[in-house]
């Protein structure tokens, strides 16, 4: 009799627990539904037609979204910045967070806990700084380049000194400001996430790596490496998840058109198209869509990687 309570308690309450969370799903995924169906209606039956997808789809909206709306080349940015951002923390955060844990030097336990430290700060609150900098090493930039300009210009052809000089400072320089802010935003807690999964890692895979003629790099490269490829995949997920959706750093940094990323050109399309909502709801689905199948495709990731500190091997 007890049993049979006891189960029928069990079962009541494990009921209730999945009719919240599947009510909470239902929150979460319908707002996603309602965007993609609303990019397939007209402008006349965006509000009138109250179906959550309608008898006929409009995909032409994707292309005038993606053509006429430039989501394109805002795509391709943010595409682009993503996997230089992303590719930079893992190979930035995994050679310090292998030195933090393997190796011994002055000042090691101080640089750590900066580390650690500027996980307290707010993103904003990081973005001044940086935004400073990158004013300062701009203008110092444009100082060399005008100061060697006229040198250059005995050697090489005119239209091609200026048409480089143009590239570097309207192109390439803004580029790479923002890839080299957005490592060094996402360092922080890849470093600690690594440093405790190496910690854990056997000292005999090192001695065995070194009596096999490996380096420092060798050990990191082919043992440590492989080892923490389920915390790698977590950090690859949470900075591209970052990466993606950032759009401070980038209204401060990037100006131009060219090189907005998705989340800033598609407050540039609001503005634009504010009351074009089929064009708008297509192009918020252009930039939800990607991130959302590459999470739901290495959700599974997300929880080996952050148990995979306790045991290694």
């Amino acid at each position: 009799m007890n049993i049979n309570k006891y189960t029928i308690t069990d079962s009541l309450i494990s009921f209730f627990v999945y009719l919240f969370l599947g009510l909470v799903a239902i929150t979460c995924v319908f707002p996603l539904l309602w965007m993609l169906g609303s990019s397939l209606k007209t402008q006349s039956t965006v509000f009138s037609d109250m179906s959550l997808f309608p008898r006929a789809m409009h995909w032409e909206n994707f292309y005038l979204a993606w053509t006429k709306g430039g989501f394109g080349v805002y795509f391709l940015n943010s595409l682009f910045y993503t996997t230089i951002v992303v590719f930079g923390i893992v190979i930035v955060s995994s050679w310090a967070a292998y030195a933090f844990s393997r190796m011994n030097f002055p000042g090691k336990n101080l640089f750590f806990f900066m580390f650690l430290g500027a996980m307290m700060i707010p993103l904003p609150g990081s973005f001044v700084p940086l935004y400073v900098l990158v004013n300062t090493v701009r203008e110092a930039l444009l100082n060399t380049l005008n100061t060697v300009s006229p040198f250059l210009l005995k050697f090489l052809p005119e239209q091609f000194v200026v048409g480089s000089i143009d590239f570097i400072e309207n192109q390439f320089y803004p580029r790479t400001a923002y890839v080299l802010c957005m490592i060094n935003v996402g360092l922080s807690l890849s470093i600690y996430m690594l440093k405790t999964f190496f910690d854990k890692m056997p000292k005999e895979l090192e001695d065995a790596a070194r009596i096999d003629g490996c380096t420092r790099m060798g050990i990191w490269r082919h043992v440590a490496i492989p080892l923490a490829k389920p915390a790698i995949a977590v950090i690859v997920i949470y900075n591209a998840l970052s990466v993606w959706n950032e759009y401070i750093l980038a209204n401060l940094i990037l100006s131009s058109k060219d090189l907005m990323p998705l989340q800033r050109g598609l407050m540039v399309f609001q503005g634009e198209h504010i009351t074009q909502y089929p064009l708008l709801m297509a192009g918020m689905t252009i930039t939800v869509l990607p991130i959302v199948v590459i999470y739901l495709a290495m959700q599974k990731f997300i929880i080996k990687g952050i148990t995979a500190g306790a045991v290694v091997g």
